[in-house]
């Protein structure tokens, strides 16, 4: 039975196989759409349909390991479960380790099959679930101003307002109020929330940095000296 919604592709230039994967599948309640080669599956599929693919490695055309390679980083890519007619280890070991979920031979075993696609479907609903939350914080963080994209970075790096005061040469009370605004347009109440967010979509800190004590107490932040560790 299958554990995730989405649809389950099949590419496979043999019109028995395809019906036959289809009909199993469909028995086993997944939803299935079947095509002849790699070139039509790229034409036809919809990359914003949640599901699988199940993908024959030996096909005319672009092969299972070229489709495979095309798809990768791609809006298109998807979990891929390969299938072949005879058993080939090094073709399967570099399935394997561009990504794919399983290899399976022909004639293929109904348990494995759903097994293979229940983690396919899995895999593509937590894959899609991360590309939203990732697509909602660069939303967000394109209603940052460059100036407050910059004191982001800082406070994820666990600046103190007067040390970002010092660094980018502005008063701390105008710190204090990009400061403020990042974490309103952010939506976060608090740094180690700012933090989760710039880590999902690679954001990391400024260099670490320390200060004299004598430059923290000076009136002129503009004058502060900056040490990077090490100094």
């Amino acid at each position: 039975m299958n554990i995730a919604s989405g649809t389950v592709f099949i590419v496979d230039d043999n019109p028995e196989v395809r019906t036959s994967l289809a009909r199993v599948l469909s028995i086993g309640g997944y939803r299935a759409r079947a095509f002849e080669s790699a070139e039509c599956f790229l034409q036809e599929q919809d990359a914003a349909e949640p599901g699988c693919l199940l993908l024959d490695i030996y096909l005319p055309g672009l092969s299972g390991i070229d489709l495979q390679r095309s798809l990768d980083g791609s809006p298109c890519a998807r979990p891929i479960i390969f299938l072949t007619g005879m058993a080939d280890i090094q073709t399967s070991v570099i399935a394997m380790k561009a990504g794919a979920i399983d290899f399976l031979t022909k004639p293929i075993d109904n348990e494995k099959l759903f097994s293979a696609v229940n983690e396919g479907l899995r895999r593509d609903a937590e894959q899609r679930a991360e590309r939203e939350i990732r697509s909602a914080i660069e939303t967000r963080l394109r209603t940052l101003t460059p100036r407050e994209h910059e004191v982001l970075k800082f406070v994820i790096a666990g600046r103190l307002n007067k040390q970002i005061s010092a660094i980018i040469g502005t008063g701390e009370k105008t710190v204090k109020v990009h400061r403020s605004r990042v974490m309103a347009k952010m939506r976060v109440r608090s740094v180690a929330e700012l933090v989760h967010l710039a880590e999902r979509v690679g954001i990391v800190g400024e260099p670490t940095i320390r200060f004299r004590s004598s430059d923290l107490n000076g009136k002129n932040p503009q004058s502060f000296q900056v040490l990077t560790v090490g100094n």
